[in-house]
Order: C-alpha cells, then structure tokens, then sequence
C-alpha cells in the first residue's frame, strides 16, 4: 500500500496518519466544511472538501467517498472508528471497487454487527453470553412477556445499536413499557434498524474487554484486556490495562473466550470483545466491535506495538507474530477529555481559547489551540494516555498531569477527572460501571450538607 485514504476525522485521523508517515505511506484525509481548519487536514499528504458540516452530508457519504478514493489513486482506505467503521455496506463497496479496507470483511462486520445475530454465534462458539432473548421483540406485549422470564432489573437494547446508543435499563414492568417506543424509535433514527432485544442486567458488573488480532493466514493473536468500568451515560470515558482486581486465572480465561469469539467467526484485522464480568467473576460476551477500539494506546502503551502498523500489515496481507511474543509491561490509563459540562455532560462547543496541556502523558487530540469545537460532531477534544511503572505510579502521574492542564474557552470533565481519580473508589481499583454516577451523586450530597 502507497497511498491511504482515510474516512475519519479529528484525532484518530491525526493517529493514522502519523503511523503512515513512518512507513511511507501517502495519505488522503477527507474533511467537512468545519474541519477544514483542524490539524489532521494539514498533516496528510492531500485533503478533499468532501461536504457540508452534517455527517450525513459529509462523512457518511459512502458514494462520494469511493468516488473520491478513485480519483486520487489510493489502495486502500482507513475507516479510523465511528462514522463508517462498522458499515458493512462500506466495506464492501471499497472492495468491489478494487481497494482494500482496512477492516475485517463486510460479512463479519454485519455479522456482528447485529448484536441478536452475535449473540447466537457466541452461543454455537460455546462463549459464555448474557441470559437474553435470542430473537429480537417486535411488540410491548412480547417484551412484558419475555421479561417475565429473564427478570427485572434487564436492559432494553437497539440490535444495530453501539457506542451506548440505543441502550436503556429498565427496573421494572412499569420501565420497559415506558421506555419500550422510544427506544425502538431511537434505533431507527440513530441506526436505520428498530430491532431491539431484551439482557438481563448483571448488577455491580465490570466492562472489560479483550483486544483481539487476526490474519489471513489464519492466525489469531489477543493482546491481553482493558477495563472500560468508568462511564458515563453508557460511554467509557477512563480506560486502563491491566484490569485491576482481575484474578490472573479469569483474565486468562477472559482472553480464551475471546479468542474462541474470534475463531468463530474467522476474525481478521483488529477486533475487541466486550464482556461484562460479574463481582464474583463469572463472565458474559457483551459484544464484538469490528473496528480499531477509541482506546487502544492504553495496549500500545503497556505492549509497546503500534496497532494501525498491525492493522496496515495485515490489510497488506502480512502474517501476525505469533502470541507468545506479545507481553505486557507497566500500567496504562486513558482519559477522554470532552468539551462538555462536567455536572450535567451536555456538550459545551466553542473556541478552544488555550490549550495548555501537563507533561508525561501521551496526547492524542484533534484540535490546537484556537480551533473550534464545533456542534456537529463528538465533543471529545483528546485523550489523554498515561503510562507508569505499576498503577499507583501511573495514577501519580495523572495527578501531576491534571494539575499543570488548562483549557479555556469551552467546559471540560478534566475537574472532574481531578476530583475522581482521588477517590476512594477508583483509587481501590474495585469499581464497577456505575462508579462514576454514584461517586457524582454522593459527592453532590456531601456538598449540600
């Protein structure tokens, strides 16, 4: 490959092309009408005008964006994460174009990408997988029905859905019928797809998921789990590698499952399998995301490889090495900093007025200072990696980090973050997925006292 297009934006096109420099690859970075100013659109080699600001005018534009790979000559293209990673129309149209996507096929990406068709694979695999109904639920009635069956607390879930979206919890009979019409509603809207399903909700869960690799030649590598507990409305915003307070027997058997998902499917290229994992440790496949995951530095950081390298490598059709070579060193922790209320996470566009950032952190963002986060797109400004000996070093030095960062011009979660990562809960290590809400609504109480 000599030349990539790249059908993303902001800081993962920034990542991309970054790797391609090294290599000597020639990039194309698409851009919309707002993003004309950004680094990314700078940094490529070449940058095509490919809309107006709506992603659906823009960077959704499956046609336009082929069309425009043609014209400039590329092998193939990079579909970063979101927008179009996980589209597997896109695919295979970039196939049957004659270029390369750097991705697995268009049949796995649809394959899991319909969450009711995952699940039935992960059953036939044998990977242990969340109590659900295997069939999607058309009717309130069929719903109430099945959920007399699963139990309440469950979740009421999009099949097409992902990145949080299309996912609500439901206590109660008197919840899911409430919620039943507009989450259906809310799928078609974000996915094109009102297919929904039912999960029993695993109380007190952890999220942790197994980044697996492989290519063509069959091989088929992981690269050891993360733990993406600390969300916010469903959306991971602090990630880390390895899993505190993960036996070393469940991790290993954690990455087994994973592979075992991967096999079932013929996996290629970069993958991640999601799991929620029970305080007494028993676990159940989630899902699968078919894409390079927002955070995989946290990986590179403690195995010391450059995923996109991998992921260029077997789109190329080169051979993985093999899984007793990949070894894990230190700790890793990845903040996403968004432009966002850090009290009520409404998002907070505007002119990044100064962006100062702290020392002894890799920086992965899409904006300098005076560009605009503007409303149409995800309000997240960058991430923030860092890296230390063992997990109280790393947890060290993001303090020191947080102190010496200054953004103004917009809101941002990093006072937020400044409060939280001194907290009892996440210092201990032992959280699960509500943390960060629970720690907001204890703190709000103690401050009204």
């Amino acid at each position: 490959m000599k030349k990539i297009l790249i059908a993303n934006r902001g800081e993962i096109a920034r990542r991309i092309i970054r790797t391609c420099e090294r290599l000597g690859i020639e990039t194309v970075a698409i851009h919309s009408e707002a993003d004309g100013d950004l680094p990314y659109v700078n940094e490529a080699t070449q940058a095509v005008l490919i809309g107006p600001n709506p992603v659906v005018q823009s960077y959704l534009q499956i046609e336009k964006i082929i069309e425009e790979a043609k014209k400039h000559g590329v092998d193939a293209i990079h579909p970063g994460y979101g927008l179009l990673s996980e589209n597997a129309d896109f695919a295979r149209k970039v196939a049957e174009a004659g270029m390369i996507f750097i991705g697995p096929s268009s049949d796995i990406i649809e394959k899991m990408g319909d969450k009711i068709e995952s699940r039935r694979t992960m059953i036939q695999a044998g990977v242990p997988v969340v109590p659900g109904t295997e069939e999607g639920v058309a009717t309130l009635e069929e719903a109430l029905q099945e959920a007399t069956v699963i139990g309440y607390p469950l979740m009421l879930k999009a099949s097409a859905g992902g990145g949080g979206i299309g996912m609500v919890r439901c206590e109660s009979e008197q919840a899911l019928t409430q919620q039943f019409a507009s989450v259906k509603n809310r799928a078609k809207a974000y996915f094109g797809d009102d297919i929904v399903y039912l999960e029993k909700f695993i109380a007190d869960a952890r999220h942790i998921e197994v980044q697996i690799f492989g290519d063509h030649q069959g091989n088929l590598v992981h690269l050891y789990e993360r733990n993406c507990s600390v969300q916010r409305r469903n959306q991971k915003v602090i990630e880390e590698s390895p899993s505190p307070h993960l036996p070393q027997d469940v991790r290993e058997r954690l990455c087994e499952a994973a592979m075992q998902a991967g096999r079932a499917v013929g996996y290629t290229n970069a993958g991640t399998v999601e799991f929620i994992v029970s305080p007494n440790n028993e676990f159940y496949f989630l899902e699968m995301n078919t894409r390079l995951q927002v955070e995989h530095p946290v990986t590179e950081e403690v195995t010391g490889l450059d995923l996109v390298e991998w992921q260029l490598i077997v789109a190329g059709g080169g051979e993985l090495p093999a899984q007793d070579t990949i070894e894990t060193k230190g700790h890793a922790i990845e903040y996403r900093i968004y432009a966002e209320d850090p009290k009520t996470f409404f998002p907070s566009p505007g002119k990044l007025e100064k962006l100062q950032w702290g020392e002894g952190a890799r920086i992965e963002t899409g904006y300098e200072e005076g560009n605009l986060v503007t409303p149409f797109y995800d309000p997240m400004i960058s991430k923030i990696i860092i890296r230390g000996s063992d997990r109280v070093d790393a947890l060290s030095k993001s303090q020191t980090f947080f102190n010496r960062t200054e953004i103004a011009g917009v809101k941002t979660n990093i006072s937020l973050f400044k409060e939280f990562i001194r907290s009892e809960e996440f210092i201990a290590g032992d959280y699960a997925t509500a943390v960060l809400p629970q720690w907001m609504e204890k703190t709000k109480e103690e401050h009204t006292l």
